[in-house]
């Protein structure tokens, strides 16, 4: 999230607090890598996606202010824009072509120095399997040329997955945040043409799937 609001701000950490309590509590489970996150400077983290519960499982464990995204829809309410606005979240209209607002707002993110995170499938996975990645990451991260850091969650699709309305709590999930990468490690330049922004979401989504699933520490 990039915003010099300290009211925005002290929202965000009173969400991130609530959220990382209550989800410590009852979803997370092994987590490995998450020193590999910096502390400062422009960066994507680069998540797989299976369930509604991926951003804040994500986010909560982050400690440094983090923008997401959120479909349009999503602003139904005074309370709900409220709360969106105020922690920073970026509207999507993924009924549209394109969407040049969200677009500078996420460039600007960076620009700034920001944490952003980017599920590069797109949508959720049905069954917790990956899935091809799209290219709008590619163009973000090629544009920006911001550190990238690629993260895998284990098991959050049985949590809540897509088409389903009931969460499950009777289970945890497992997250492992890999090493950075660079843009010299995604990024192919201008010489791979057309093709350089599905290139870069691709060697992206990748290194996503190097990622095994943390294992419990012996006691």
């Amino acid at each position: 999230m990039s915003t010099t609001n300290p009211y925005s701000e002290r929202v965000f950490w009173f969400s991130h607090t609530v959220a990382r309590t209550v989800l410590d509590h009852l979803l997370i489970g092994e987590v490995e890598g998450l020193n590999n996150v910096p502390r400062h400077g422009a960066c994507i983290l680069a998540v797989n996606h299976a369930s509604h519960f991926d951003p804040p499982l994500i986010g909560c464990l982050v400690m440094r202010e983090i923008t997401f995204f959120a479909r349009k829809t999503l602003w139904i309410n005074k309370a709900a824009s409220w709360w969106l606005d105020s922690v920073g979240t970026i509207p999507v209209d993924r009924d549209g072509d394109s969407d040049i607002k969200a677009m500078r707002a996420t460039l600007g993110t960076l620009k700034n120095g920001g944490l952003l995170s980017l599920f590069p499938e797109g949508t959720r996975s049905k069954d917790g399997a990956l899935q091809s990645a799209k290219p709008g990451i590619g163009l973000i991260a090629a544009k920006s040329q911001a550190t990238v850091i690629p993260c895998r969650i284990f098991n959050s699709h049985r949590v809540l997955s897509k088409g389903k309305v009931l969460p499950n709590f009777n289970l945890r999930v497992h997250m492992r945040y890999g090493k950075p990468l660079s843009p010299e490690d995604y990024d192919p330049g201008k010489e791979a043409g057309k093709q350089r922004f599905q290139v870069v979401a691709d060697r992206i989504m990748a290194e996503i799937a190097k990622l095994d699933r943390p294992r419990a520490k012996a006691l």
